[in-house]
């Protein structure tokens, strides 16, 4: 227990002691809300929005980045949702919304290295004009908003956290995507569709 705690206020004082520029998000989207297309940079060098998921059942949009250490600790985990959901049609989409500027270690050009190193399968795209982190609503990194397809649309279904253990994936005792992502497949209603997100606040551009 105290390990754990020493890492999360590690964690914790990482994300909001060395960054001092930001400003307040606007109020995004709400669960039951029609999510909103994009048209961003990956990693490969494409650009890619969700109309490019014409097979796709839903979406999980996972706002992260490289050099926050929740982040870092969710990165297999955010894997794992992939390799177990995209063959059922719910594959990840990763969206950086850093201001490079003020953390260079997320600028795309470590967000190439970065996806390379950690054999990523899953789009990994650059909001760098934030605009879709703002519309979005996403505040943190990891944010998720676990989107499903209806008709031509994409409607929001789960907002929050991955789970609820940074620390220790081994202790983990509700698996907030993975719970969202099975109720929708089911064709139930998801049990929580909000959680509060943990992780560093977005590092939004100077004013």
């Amino acid at each position: 227990m105290k390990k754990s705690f020493t890492i999360t206020a590690l964690m914790l004082s990482f994300c909001l002691v060395v960054f001092t520029s930001f400003k307040a998000p606007a109020p995004g989207l709400n669960v039951g809300d029609k999510a909103l297309d994009f048209k961003l940079k990956n990693v490969d060098g494409s650009m890619k929005s969700l109309a490019d998921y014409k097979s796709a059942k839903g979406i999980i949009l996972v706002f992260t980045c490289n050099h926050c250490p929740f982040s870092q600790a969710y990165e297999d985990r955010i894997l794992a949702l992939d390799h177990q959901y995209a063959p059922k049609g719910f594959p990840v989409v990763a969206i950086n919304p850093n201001d490079a500027v003020a953390v260079p270690d997320d600028s795309w050009e470590n967000m190439v290295i970065r996806a390379k190193d950690k054999k990523f399968t899953f789009a990994y795209l650059y909001d760098e004009g934030q605009n879709i982190a703002q519309a979005y609503g996403a505040s943190r990194t990891p944010h998720v908003f676990l989107l499903q397809k209806e008709g031509t649309d994409f409607v929001v279904k789960y907002i929050g956290a991955i789970d609820d253990n940074t620390d220790n994936p081994d202790e983990v005792k509700n698996r907030y995507v993975e719970d969202a992502i099975n109720a929708v497949l089911g064709g139930k209603p998801v049990a929580v569709p909000f959680t509060k997100a943990i992780g560093c606040t977005i590092k939004w551009k100077k004013a």
